[in-house]
This record gives C-alpha cells, structure tokens and sequence, in this order.
C-alpha cells in the first residue's frame, strides 16, 4: 500500500497575512516597470472574439445575492456575493448540455480606485475556489482594496459536476489499508467510470480554462486577472496559452508545468520531498528538546523512516478504535511536511507520542487532515477531483525501460519516502485503468503574444518543486521568474516581499527586476 503523496496548497482562506514586511531585494533594488495592461473603462469590457455559438454564454448576467450564512462581522465588513455562471459540459456541442459554476464574489474595498475583478484559485487540482473568495478574503489585504476578488470552482471540483467515486466506508479502506495486493487505481477508476462516465471526458483543466474565458466575459472584463496557486498556475498557464489576448495580470505561485509526463513529475516531486523530510528529522534530533529520533542527524531520517514503515507489521489503535496504519501514517507525516519548517513543532507534537508511548491521537488528526476526513467520519471528494482532473490532463503510457528508469532515479534521490511502493509514488494518481484516455499531451505551455506573467517559486518547495516554476517561466515568452528563498509550499502566505511584488504587480503592473529573490517571513 502506497500512503497518498500530498498535492494539496494549503489554503489561503487558512493564511492570516497580518503585516506586510518588505524586503525583496534585485539588480538595482527596485521594481521594473512593464507597460501597463490596458484598463479600459469598465461599460467597455466585452467579450471579443467569441464564437458565435458561444456568445450566449459570454453574454449572460450574473445575478449576485449575498451569500447565505453570511458571518456577523460588524458593519464593517463586506456583504459576500454568490451566483452561478453557465457553462457548456462540451466545448465542441455548445447547444447541448449546460452546467452550472458557483461563484463567490467580494466586492472591492475601494469602489472608487477598483481595477476590475481577480480571479482565484488555490489548487489541489480538486480545492474549490468558491470557498477560497468565500471564505478567505482576508488574506488578499491590498488585493481586496481594488478588486473584487471572485472564486469558481474548477470542474469536478466543489459544486461544479463534483466528482465522488467512492463512498465513505470504501474512501477509509482506500486511504488506510496496507494490503499490497490492494488496487488502488482500478478500484478508483471502477467506481467513478460507475457513477460519472459522462463527465469524465469534460474535467480536464483546458476545459476549466474555457469556462475562466466565459466568466470573463460575463464579468464584462476585457482581460482576465488571476491569482492561481499551486495546480492553479496549471490552469493560468492553459488559459494564456488558450486565449492570449485576453490574458491580463496573471500571478502563477508554485508553478505545476507539464512539459513531461506524470511519472517523471511525480519523481521530481518525491526527491523534493525527501530532502523535507530528512531535513525535518535531522532538526528534531538536533534540537534543544528531546527528539523522539534520537539525538543523532544522521540516523534521525531513518528512524521516522523506520517507525512509519513499521506500523505495517504494528499498527497504532485510536481511542476510537481506530487503526494508524503506515499508509495513514505516510499520509499525514508528508501532508505536514507540505508546509515546510513553520509546521515542523506541530508535525513533532504529533510524533513524539505516537513514537515514544504508542499513542496514535495526534498523529491520527494528521493522517485525517491528510485525506479530507471530517470528525463525523464523513470525507471530502477533493481527492476523487484529483484523480480526474489528472487523469483528464495526462495520458500514461510508460514503456518498461522508461519506467525501471524512473524507478532506480527514486531508489537513488528519494530512497526513505518511496521504499514502501516507488511504482505507486510514480503512477500517482494512476491513470492506468482510467475510463477516458484524454488527448492532451505534455507539452511547453508557450502562449506567445500574452501579456506578462510573473511566476513565483520557492527553492524548498517540496510540492512544486523550484525547476518546475523555472521551466514554466522560460517557456512563456512573456513571464518573469520571482524567488522566494525557503521552504514550504507556494510563497505567497509565507513572504511580506513577494506579497508586496505581487500587489505592484496585480495594482500597478510593476513587474519585480529581474531576478529578484525574496526572504521568508
């Protein structure tokens, strides 16, 4: 059994950005300034260029109400507005079935100096954009100032033709089993081919790009704004290649390029996040308290390593009953590590009992906080979303040799990760015995002629590795790499300095001199 190799961004919605700290240093110390995208008068932003049989779409009112549930926040605070756009399920049959986006909207702050709308993404694939306007604009700070911040969500996830495969009793079985004889992909695959057979060939991101285009439209913006994080960089970089006249300010932080096939990106990202992992238990045992990993950097990996592949043969019991499983186990130690060294104290708490008393509680929150299991034993369909946006965006068919390559690179790079089941930490999602072979190809997203495009990433990053936003901004013609030095995953809640890069950007179309590298908080 294969633990489940976190992708998720951690939310912005979860961000507290409280202080704006400078600091990004570059040739020169400043911002270099690009030529501004045009901002056109507001009554002037229309939808150019559109098909004829899509122009009902583009042309659509989108009737805002505020949300119900709304938080008692004081006078102060803004009335959240949510509404639906329509969309068709099929590009190439725009007269057939329709389906409908949640929106979420929060209006600008400033109504007098509002720029236009900012859309958002925070992911996954699979997280829902609608929660993340929804709930978590306040982390945008000056962003929310002057615009209106908007979220959807991405096919298949959230409310837009979810996908849930997997019902709960069989989602824990999948999550938890250590049964090497266990088919995880098939069994995913079965169940969503049972119950979403049609909507499987219509998830892929290209088609969420689309849906962005006539959102746009709809909104009355001319050129579309984006903050898209993580797998949303993914789903940016696609919406510039597919419309880039129409790109506006696009923010990509944690770059996801798929310039080559899921096995080697999934390799890429394993080596990644072994250096993680070695370095979280090189500091624990290093540390002034004791260190359930011993005193010793050197041995200390081994030892975690050890202790999670050891609960195969003695798993942990919960005070609920419940079983720690390595699988589980796997899932919430790498999920934590996600975070990179700010969540290093709590991802200790959790070992230290579960290491030197058998005691499974903490460790056991992490594992659920993993895989989207709620307190009612009820779980997210996030990781279903996951599989197949995935498996939409990228055919697999390794040949043996390419494969046993990739193989002996992660017995070499990412030995302590990847030694429970290197193949599965490879074919993650395994697209194998998916029902829809996708045509999409992995590619160099280009997007000649788009407006500039600042792409953000972290040197440390054990999600998104740096090379990746290195490869994207050298493909697209018209983006700018910004550093962030550090670990963690995507840079955005994590540095007063590439906040305020991204706010000069987003507000004034001051691009950050190139290469400029920013510090950690």
């Amino acid at each position: 059994m294969t633990p489940r190799l976190p992708k998720r961004v951690l939310p912005a919605l979860a961000v507290l950005l409280l202080a704006l700290p400078a600091g990004c240093t570059g040739p020169g110390g400043r911002h270099a300034t690009v030529a501004p995208t045009s901002r056109p008068p507001l009554a002037e932003r229309v939808a150019a260029g559109t098909s004829p049989a899509l122009k009902g779409f583009y042309d659509q009112r989108i009737d805002w109400t505020p949300c119900p549930d709304q938080d008692d926040g004081g006078q102060d605070e803004p009335v959240v507005q949510c509404a639906t756009l329509k969309v068709p399920l099929d590009y190439a049959d725009p007269g057939g079935r329709t389906i409908e986006v949640p929106l979420a909207r929060v209006p600008a702050a400033d109504p007098g100096q509002r720029i236009g709308s900012l859309l958002l993404n925070p992911g996954g694939p699979g997280n829902s954009g609608f929660s993340m306007a929804r709930w978590g604009w306040k982390g945008f700070g000056p962003l929310h100032d002057r615009y209106d911040l908007v979220g959807f969500d991405p096919r298949g996830a959230g409310g837009t033709i979810p996908v849930h495969c997997l019902d709960d009793r069989t989602r824990a079985e999948w999550t938890g089993t250590d049964d090497p004889a266990y088919d995880h992909g098939r069994i995913l695959a079965d169940a969503c081919r049972a119950r979403h057979a049609d909507l499987l060939p219509h998830l892929g991101t290209r088609d969420s790009a689309r849906d962005m285009d006539v959102l746009r439209g709809a909104l009355g913006e001319r050129r579309l704004d984006f903050l898209g994080l993580s797998y949303g960089t993914y789903l940016g970089a696609l919406y510039a290649e597919e419309f880039p006249d129409r790109t506006g300010r696009l923010v990509l932080d944690g770059a996801v390029e798929r310039s080559t096939d899921l096995i080697h990106l999934n390799g890429e990202q394993a080596v990644a996040m072994e250096a993680e992992f070695r370095a979280f238990a090189a500091d624990c045992a290093t540390g002034a308290d004791p260190c359930p990993l011993g005193s010793d950097p050197a041995t200390a990996p081994n030892r975690l390593a050890d202790f999670l592949d050891g609960l195969k043969a003695h798993p942990l019991r919960g005070s609920d009953g419940r079983t720690v499983t390595a699988a589980l186990g796997w899932a919430g130690v790498l999920d934590v590590l996600s975070d990179g060294s700010r969540s290093w104290q709590r991802l200790r708490g959790a070992l230290e009992p579960a290491v030197a008393h058998g005691d499974a509680e903490e460790l056991l929150k992490l594992a659920d906080g993993a895989n989207g299991r709620m307190e009612d034993g009820r779980y997210e369909t996030a990781a279903d979303a996951f599989a197949a946006i995935h498996c939409a965006d990228a055919p697999m068919a390794p040949t043996g040799r390419e494969l046993d390559a990739a193989l002996a690179d992660l017995a070499a790079k990412a030995p302590l990760t990847t030694r429970h089941d290197p193949e599965a930490t490879l074919f993650l999602p395994d697209c194998r015995p998916w029902p829809y072979r996708s045509p999409e190809q992995p590619h160099t997203v280009t997007a000649p002629g788009s407006a500039p495009v600042l792409v953000i990433g972290s040197t440390g990053d054990p999600v998104t590795p740096y090379p990746w936003a290195q490869r994207m901004a050298a493909g697209l013609p018209n983006a700018l790499l910004l550093t962030r030095d550090g670990d963690g995953h995507t840079a955005y809640d994590k540095s007063g300095c590439v906040r305020d890069a991204v706010t000069a950007f987003l507000v004034d179309g001051r691009m950050p001199a190139a290469g400029t590298r920013c510090p950690s908080d």
